[in-house]
């Protein structure tokens, strides 16, 4: 994923959070109420914090995007990012084209000029995130010294960010 220098601290640091982390998870507000969610490869985290993925202009979660949640897990460095927010779609060709890769072509079989090839952009407007010790050991003696303690202890840092994006324009 490329991720351009963020515009405030708090989006420094979900792109530090996330920048490892290729698959994040999209979930989607259903007619019905339903949850649905689905694997997304992110491409990039612009300067505005908004993050951008390939879509088929054809795929039901394109009529969607106004209530979204992105979620980001690496198990490994013990790091959970959950993103809320809105989507926009954009078929900017130009932008497309410069965010290609080669892993999109099964499902965009022409590539970048692929007729419901477009990119969806999720605007998050806040987040929640868990950031554990990276070291399983760590983890480990961690989860010890809770069930001795009877407490929490030495688990991670947990947080949320506010306020990511503008606010929507009044109609």
């Amino acid at each position: 994923m490329k991720i351009a220098t963020q515009s405030s601290a708090a989006l420094t640091h979900l792109a530090k959070l996330i920048e490892d982390i290729p698959i994040a998870m999209l979930t989607t507000l259903e007619a019905d109420g339903t949850l649905v969610s689905r694997p997304m490869s992110t491409l990039e985290m612009d300067a505005d914090g908004a993050l951008w993925f390939f879509t088929d202009t054809q795929s039901s979660k394109v009529n969607r995007l106004g209530t979204l949640n992105l979620t980001f897990t690496d198990q490994d460095s013990a790091a959970y990012v959950s993103l809320s927010g809105r989507g926009e779609l954009d078929t900017d060709r130009i932008r497309i084209r410069n965010l290609w890769n080669i892993a999109a072509k099964p499902w965009f079989p022409e590539g970048p000029e692929s007729k419901n090839l477009a990119l969806l952009k999720f605007i998050p407007d806040s987040a929640d995130y868990w950031d554990g010790p990276s070291s399983k050991m760590v983890r480990a003696f961690g989860l010890v010294a809770s069930l001795i303690a009877g407490k929490p202890v030495g688990v991670g840092d947990h947080g949320s960010h506010a306020g990511l994006s503008a606010p929507l324009p009044s109609r």
